[in-house]
């Protein structure tokens, strides 16, 4: 006997450790050698092939910028709910591993039955045999023919065979969406550490531009002061007048729309901290200069780009995923092979429960084999076939997405830097110009259309270089988001607090 399970064991044995399907492959994304950016492009801030940095907030070398990023990680809400997705994915890998184990329940029953015994006694004439052999076995079979009252306590269980690696194939699917439930956290926190730099910067931009509107202010009003005493003295009409008080009422009128945007900035900075609009007033509202530029940018190169960037990751462990649902239904075409099992005690009098000449029991294998099912069985290999097709397209797409950022914020970056240094030559030419002309004014050389006009241009460059300033500042920025960098430091996933929530679980 025992040889004769030999060989089933040793081919259940090697069945089980096959797995139907294609096994996974790393993609290998065709990326160009290198960043299509011009190293000789006129402006101060390079780039190069180094690493990146992943904490890139702190090339703009603000304490404040640091702290506001680190809060914003432990306090942001929408983070927070991509955390739990980590969590729920976790949970559907242990949910897949259960079906390596046999299934166990247990049973508990009390009825009352009518067993219909008496009907199919007399229609077989038992009562009139056993009145010719024995008239007092007829009442014998009295309690027989009652409702009885039957009760059972059993156990029962099931233990489905891995044969073809189904069970393995659906870990596998659910492993990848963990992986994918994390980029997903990753491209959230990248996303949040940018959202925060450029609701800062955007908010020193403003009062920047405020400082500068606020300088144009008092230059406008010191000219309209000029041009009063000019008139009072005979020196100038009345029109001069007039004018230089327009000039400075369009100044002021300017003024409200940058405040706005920085008040605008500083509640947008409190949501992202996971804090209510004006909590961080105190904090922001003192002015900080624009940061300075990094003289170099560590850009990596294209080839990592694949590696770093949490969507690109994403894309892969979707892939990855898709790849593994091919093996679970490709294991559906072949037979299931179920061993069961019950045991329990079963009496229609509660005492005799516990009488083991009261027990039960059934066990045996239970081979199912798909032999017609509409073709649903073969059309789900195919669906998931397409499925990963997809998959596959998808990663490649999101590939050139990545690297079309990259490229994009580059060109921006490196654009908008050349725009500020040809304002800032702008602005030196513009401001002799005013100088000059309110001298002429002055020793009436110069007519006041010239004062104003060459003021007007001045306030505009001074307006165009504080608002190119702020732009080659998100600009960095939105580099270095394209780049993906950020997430690496704060690979430990931690559970938010649900205590607001009462019985809510927590981590």
């Amino acid at each position: 006997m025992k040889r004769s399970f030999t060989p089933t064991l040793t081919l259940i044995a090697l069945l089980t450790g096959c797995a139907v399907g294609p096994d996974y492959q790393p993609p290998a994304p065709q990326t160009p050698g290198s960043w299509h950016d011009s190293a000789d492009n006129g402006v101060a801030s390079r780039t190069r092939s180094d690493a990146i940095n992943p904490r890139w907030w702190t090339t703009f070398n603000s304490p404040q910028l640091n702290s506001l990023i680190e809060r914003a990680i432990a306090g942001n809400l929408s983070l927070q709910q991509t955390v739990l997705r980590i969590a729920g994915a976790r949970e559907q890998i242990n949910q897949a591993r259960g079906a390596f184990f046999p299934a166990v329940n247990g049973n508990l029953q009390a009825n009352r039955q009518q067993l219909g015994l008496k009907g199919e006694l007399e229609s077989h004439d038992v009562y009139d045999q056993l009145d010719q052999v024995d008239p007092e076995l007829r009442g014998a079979l009295g309690p027989l023919t009652q409702p009885i009252n039957l009760y059972q306590g059993s156990f029962d269980a099931q233990w489905e065979l891995d044969l073809w690696g189904k069970v393995r194939r659906q870990v596998e699917a659910a492993d990848a969406q963990r992986q994918a439930a994390i980029e997903q956290r990753n491209d959230a926190l990248v996303s949040l550490e940018a959202e925060v730099a450029r609701a800062w910067l955007q908010l020193r931009g403003a009062q920047s531009i405020i400082a500068t509107l606020s300088a144009q202010i008092a230059s406008a009003q010191q000219t309209l002061e000029l041009t009063q005493n000019r008139q009072q003295g005979g020196l100038s009409p009345q029109l001069d007048v007039e004018n230089a008080r327009a000039q400075l009422g369009n100044l002021e009128a300017q003024l409200p729309q940058y405040q706005a945007q920085e008040r605008q900035a500083m509640n947008g900075l409190a949501i992202l901290l996971g804090k209510t609009p004006g909590a961080l007033d105190s904090e922001l509202r003192s002015v900080q200069p624009l940061p300075t530029l990094p003289d170099i940018v560590a850009t990596g190169i294209p080839a990592t780009l694949a590696r770093r960037r949490p969507d690109v990751r994403e894309a892969e462990a979707n892939l990855h995923a898709a790849t593994a649902q091919i093996g679970v239904s490709v294991a559906q075409l072949f037979p299931d092979l179920t061993l069961r099992g019950q045991f329990g005690m079963r009496n229609s009098e509660v005492d005799w429960l516990d009488d083991w000449s009261s027990h039960f029991y059934s066990v045996g294998p239970q081979l199912s084999i798909p032999i017609f099912q509409g073709g649903r069985l073969v059309s789900s290999v195919k669906v998931a076939r397409a499925q990963q097709g997809a998959a596959v397209l998808q990663y490649r797409q999101t590939v050139l997405t990545a690297l079309g950022d990259v490229e994009n914020a580059l060109v921006s970056y490196r654009t908008d830097q050349q725009r500020e240094a040809g304002l800032d030559k702008t602005i030196e030419a513009l401001q002799t110009a005013f100088n000059l002309a309110s001298d002429s004014y002055r020793q009436g050389m110069a007519t006041f259309i010239d004062v104003l006009d060459a003021q007007r241009q001045l306030s505009q460059a001074e307006q165009q270089r504080a608002q190119a300033r702020v732009q080659s500042s998100l600009d960095l920025v939105a580099l270095y988001k394209a780049l993906g960098g950020g997430w690496e430091p704060y690979q430990q996933v931690r559970m938010p607090d649900y205590s607001v929530f009462g019985d809510a679980p927590r981590g």
